[in-house]
């Protein structure tokens, strides 16, 4: 046994670990030694395979008090893991992989939780236990006048509704539960691979552990049906783009008399051409000549819902300078509304006609605005 690591050492743990202290340490090595995380590496195949090897010694209840008082010497005469042991676990590794490889995205996580157990209940659930119906998504676009001021829609949408023929109980007339000859009635299959296992919701009767003899013909033994729904919903004011509006009940019917699922409305609220908004508050921009900016102009400022809006533009108003408009924002269920964010923007003419162009010479004469300017404090700008 020249070479080998005492099996409490490999596992980091002292001799009087208890089982639990056992399985805790050797989750956190085999989750991070195993080879499908560590492709290629050959020392993290080895720590794998001797961590293993140290769990099956350790975590038996005949070999553990053998090694306690003889060693790996004492192990040998049980055809044990103490000596000639590595094809063995070579195969056990194979069998690891082959059994957990295909499981999907739940992770070593899941798989350690299947092999030790995490300390829950099953979750196998009795035949005629009622359980609630699934809830179900529906993504409705509209429009920002729309969730500015509310609407209604007309949304229709399948769901699923207890059969008819059957009344829900998914056999025909007569028909009776025997159990899953699948599982044998226990609801769940193991499989195990060496001295791996796990147990998985049988894919036959999904856990109930009883079958029937006789299904429904229009249900197929589902006890259910799909039926397409049409419904009018109020969209409330105000409402902002990824808002959910339940609908109880409307979801996927319950089995044994369980509860049905709501129906989620998830809103989507499509972008306005002119105007964009802060929460209570709208937000639009202007466009108005030199001259407008200079001398003040009375504008009509057009608003999300049409309506025409008087405002006065003082004089000397400079680019990009913000005006509110109090009260012509979002309307809430509270009765208040928002305000509505005037930007002006100052348009310089980019082509003059020789009339313009004199007149401008002329009113740069009158500013003297021949002379380079000077550099002045940024704060100032902004008074």
């Amino acid at each position: 046994m020249a070479g080998k690591r005492d099996y409490y050492e490999v596992l980091g743990i002292q001799k009087n670990a208890t089982e639990d202290e056992i399985k805790k340490a050797y989750r956190k090595l085999a989750v991070k030694y195993h080879p499908d995380r560590n492709p290629g590496n050959k020392e993290a195949e080895e720590k794998f395979k001797e961590a293993t090897e140290a769990y099956e010694i350790l975590s038996d209840d005949q070999k553990r008090p053998i090694y306690d008082q003889y060693g790996f010497a004492g192990l040998d005469g049980m055809g044990g893991m103490g000596g000639g042991g590595g094809a063995q676990y070579s195969r056990a590794f194979h069998d690891f992989s082959d059994l957990f490889g295909g499981m999907g995205g739940g992770g070593f996580s899941d798989i350690f939780e299947n092999i030790f157990g995490g300390g829950g209940r099953s979750s196998r659930r009795r035949p005629d236990e009622p359980s609630q119906g699934q809830s179900l998504r529906y993504d409705l676009n509209i429009s920002f006048k729309d969730a500015v001021y509310g609407t209604k829609a007309e949304i229709t949408f399948q769901h699923n509704e207890s059969c008819t023929e059957c009344h829900g109980t998914g056999g025909a007339k007569g028909a009776k539960r025997k159990p899953c000859p699948t599982c044998g009635g226990a609801g769940q299959v193991r499989r195990q691979a060496g001295f791996f296992a796990v147990q998985q919701t049988c894919p036959a009767c999904g856990g109930a552990g009883t079958k029937i003899d006789n299904p429904c013909k229009k249900c197929r033994g589902t006890g259910f049906e799909t039926v397409t729904k049409k419904m009018s919903l109020t969209i409330p004011a105000g409402v902002d783009d990824g808002k959910r509006i339940a609908i109880p009940r409307m979801g996927d019917a319950g089995s044994n008399g369980g509860p049905a699922g709501d129906l989620i409305v998830v809103l989507h609220v499509e972008q306005h051409e002119y105007f964009e908004r802060d929460g209570r508050d709208l937000y639009c921009a202007v466009p108005v000549t030199f001259a407008q900016a200079a001398l003040g102009v009375s504008l009509d400022i057009t608003s999300l819902d049409g309506k025409k809006i008087k405002f006065a533009l003082p004089a000397g108003t400079t680019n990009g300078k913000l005006y509110k408009i109090k009260g012509e924002g979002v309307p809430y269920a509270d009765s208040r509304k928002g305000d509505l964010y005037v930007k002006i923007i100052v348009q310089i003419p980019t082509r003059l006609t020789s009339e313009q162009k004199k007149l401008m010479e002329e009113f740069a004469r009158i500013e003297n605005a021949t002379t380079s300017p000077s550099c002045v404090p940024l704060a100032s700008l902004s008074r």
